[in-house]
C-alpha cells in the first residue's frame, strides 16, 4: 500500500469507511483514476477485493460553486430510482477535516470506460460500435425524460433563461481562471449572446455528456452514467451539442490530449448520432448548431481552468507535467467555436 496518496488522508478516510461499510477488510488501497480533469476520482479497494469509487474536488482553492460534491451526490441519489443508470451511493462526507474537502463514495460498477482508441478494441465489430452510440443516445433521452420534480430535483436550477445563465456563468469562469488574454473567447461570447434560440423545453441536463462519462457493460450497453458535477435544469439540446463536440471523427483536426475512441472505424458519424437523438426523442434539433458552438466555447473555458489548476499544482504530483500544449488546444477550441458560430448565421 502506498504511504500517501494526493488528496487522501488514509487513516481518517478508512475510519469513515469502517463506520459505513459492513465487512470491510482493511487496510484500504487508493488509486487515482485518470480521465476526467475536474474533480479527483479514486478507486478504493480493501484486502478482500471489494471496490468503491471516491470523488472529491481538486486540491487547493476552488472557484465559487464549482466542484460541489453535495450537489453531485444529490443528483445521483435522485436519479437512483429512475430509468437512468447511475452508481449506487454509499455515503457523502461534508466534514473537510477527514481529507481536506467534501467527498462522496459510490459502489464500483464493473465495466469498461471507452476513453481511447485502444479501449475501443473491446468492441471490434461495426455493429457493436454502432450500438455503443445508439445506447449512449437512448440513455441521454432517458435523462431528458425524467421529471425533475418527481425525483426531488425540481429546484436544481431555474426553468427559464438557461442559455443566458450558461453564457454568464462560463464567461465568469473565463475571467476568473484565464492564464492570458484570448480575444476569440470574448468574440464568440458576444456572438452567442446575439444568437440565443428560444427555450421551448426544460429538462435535466447532464452538462458533460460524452462517451467516456459512461460505463458500459461487457455486452456494450450503458451500465452507469457518471460525472454529474455540471448537472442542472435547462435545454436538452445543450447535452447533444456538447456530445457533438466530443464525438470526434477520423478526419477531424486532432485536439491535444484528446484521442477518443470514436476516431476508430465503425463508429457512427456526428450526423448519424444527431439523427438518432431526433428519432428516439422526437425533438426538433434545428437549433443544434448554436449548442455545438456553445459546446466548443464552453470546452475551451473548461480546459483553460484545467490549465490554471495544473499550474497551481491542484492535481497533485502529476501537475509537474509540461502543460505548454494546453494553451494551443484552448485556442483551437475557441476558434472551432467561432467557426461553428458562422454556421448559425447561414
Amino acid at each position: 500500500m502506498s504511504a500517501e496518496t494526493d488528496g487522501i488522508e488514509h487513516g481518517p478516510v478508512e475510519d469513515w469507511f469502517r463506520e459505513r461499510v459492513a465487512d470491510i477488510e482493511p487496510p484500504l488501497d487508493y488509486e487515482k483514476i485518470f480521465g476526467g480533469l475536474s474533480n479527483l476520482t479514486y478507486l478504493v479497494s480493501d484486502q478482500g477485493g471489494s471496490r468503491w469509487v471516491l470523488r472529491r474536488p481538486p486540491l487547493g482553492q476552488r472557484l465559487g460553486s464549482a466542484h460541489d460534491m453535495g450537489r453531485e451526490v444529490r443528483v445521483v441519489t435522485g436519479l437512483a430510482e429512475t430509468p437512468v443508470p447511475v452508481p449506487p451511493v454509499i455515503g457523502f462526507c461534508e466534514d473537510e477535516s477527514v481529507t481536506g474537502a467534501p467527498f462522496y463514495v459510490m459502489e464500483f460498477v464493473e465495466g469498461p470506460v471507452l476513453r481511447t482508441p485502444e479501449q475501443a478494441a473491446l468492441f471490434p465489430g461495426p455493429a457493436q460500435r454502432k450500438r455503443l452510440g445508439e445506447g449512449l443516445i437512448e440513455t441521454m433521452v432517458k435523462i431528458h425524460g425524467v421529471d425533475p420534480d418527481k425525483v426531488g430535483l425540481g429546484d436544481l436550477g431555474r426553468r427559464d433563461g438557461y442559455v443566458e445563465r450558461q453564457l454568464k456563468r462560463w464567461s465568469g469562469q473565463w475571467d476568473k481562471s484565464k492564464t492570458r488574454e484570448l480575444e476569440v473567447v470574448e468574440t464568440v461570447h458576444q456572438s452567442l449572446l446575439k444568437a440565443i434560440p428560444e427555450q421551448t423545453e426544460t429538462t435535466i441536463v447532464h452538462g458533460d455528456y460524452r462517451l467516456d462519462n459512461v460505463i458500459y457493460s461487457p455486452l456494450g450497453e450503458v451500465a452507469a452514467v457518471v460525472d454529474w458535477e455540471l448537472c442542472t435544469l435547462g435545454d436538452p439540446l445543450a447535452d447533444l451539442g456538447l456530445l457533438m463536440v466530443y464525438w470526434v471523427e477520423p478526419d477531424d483536426k486532432p485536439i491535444p490530449f484528446f484521442r477518443p475512441a470514436t476516431i476508430e472505424p465503425g463508429f457512427s458519424t456526428r450526423d448519424e448520432i444527431a439523427a438518432c437523438y431526433a428519432e428516439v426523442s422526437g425533438r426538433d434539433i434545428s437549433n443544434l448548431d448554436f449548442f455545438v458552438a456553445m459546446g466548443y466555447w464552453k470546452l475551451a473555458i473548461i480546459l483553460e481552468g484545467v490549465l490554471a489548476r495544473f499550474k497551481k499544482g491542484q492535481y497533485g504530483k502529476e501537475s509537474s507535467q509540461d502543460t505548454s500544449e494546453f494553451e494551443g488546444s484552448v485556442a483551437d477550441l475557441a476558434n472551432a467555436a467561432a467557426t461553428a458560430v458562422e454556421r448559425i448565421k447561414r
